[in-house]
């Protein structure tokens, strides 16, 4: 494996979905040992109950000891900091999740997702408070963090000045139903692919596949792949990151039953 494809995570949005007990799990896995036998499968797993909820220590302890060494959880963050008119107010909701206990996770710790609505529009003052509050560290943990803008008024030189500004991530997705822009904001890319296709055994086409690899190499060495959609048409055609960048690469969405299938098609061919 080259010491860009090393720093590569591939991997599917949580871990307790009833059809991939047909065509994922081993049949008669316990439900329990799920966690355990999806982590050995792919580096890195997204996790959606955050978003919806909060946990206690001891879940992000457990999430921590079932799973291997070099794992990483990228996490998704409440929707109370997220889903409200000023993202100014977010303060309260945005301490309280990140003192629920993410420090448990410990280097398995990942990206932090915030999550818009789609009808969440850029508003730069107002985005601007929002980053002021996203804290830099956990204890002795760094805290990476990416925004998932699903209103078309993000693709904006503004936004991405300001997100520059703040060095935080930009969600990167092939939907057609949002935005989708591959304009580097951060020193990692974060990438949520949601075109899964039931008619298809590996969820995406081989081709398909073949160019999401290359894509993640590209970024991962440092580059920027040229294929894919921009605000501004600013991408050096040189590396920009030194020693390369750290890549998380999530099959979510589409036809959810494939994404175990697509996330291990793609792993191989980054071997």
């Amino acid at each position: 494996m080259s010491a860009a494809s090393a720093r590569i995570r591939v991997g599917i949005g949580g871990w307790t979905f009833a059809p991939w007990r047909d065509n994922f799990y081993p049949a008669g896995l316990p439900h329990a040992q799920e966690l355990s036998y999806a982590s050995r499968q792919m580096t890195a797993i997204e996790i959606n109950g955050t978003y919806y909820g909060s946990f206690k220590p001891a879940s992000f302890k457990k999430w921590h000891d079932e799973t291997p060494d070099d794992f990483i959880f990228s996490l998704k963050a409440t929707r109370f900091a997220t889903n409200r008119k000023q993202l100014s107010t977010a303060a309260d909701s945005i301490s309280r999740f990140v003192d629920s206990g993410l420090a448990e996770l410990g280097r398995k710790l990942g990206p932090i997702v915030w999550q818009f609505m789609p009808t969440k529009a850029f508003d730069a003052e107002d985005m601007a408070a929002f980053l002021e509050l996203l804290p830099k560290k956990e204890g002795s943990l760094t805290l990476r963090h990416v925004l998932d803008v699903r209103h078309e008024s993000f693709r904006h030189p503004d936004y991405l000045a300001l997100a520059r500004q703040h060095k935080v991530a930009t969600v990167f997705t092939d939907s057609d139903k949002f935005p989708s822009f591959a304009d580097l904001t951060g020193d990692f890319v974060y990438a949520r692919l949601m075109k899964s296709e039931g008619s298809v055994e590996s969820g995406y086409a081989p081709e398909a596949l073949d160019e999401w690899a290359e894509a993640a190499r590209a970024w991962a060495a440092g580059g920027n792949p040229s294929a894919l959609p921009r605000v501004m048409d600013d991408a050096p055609s040189k590396p920009t990151a030194k020693g390369g960048r750290d890549v998380f690469i999530y099959f979510i969405n589409g036809a959810k039953e494939k994404a175990p299938a697509a996330a291990g098609a793609l792993i191989e061919r980054l071997r």
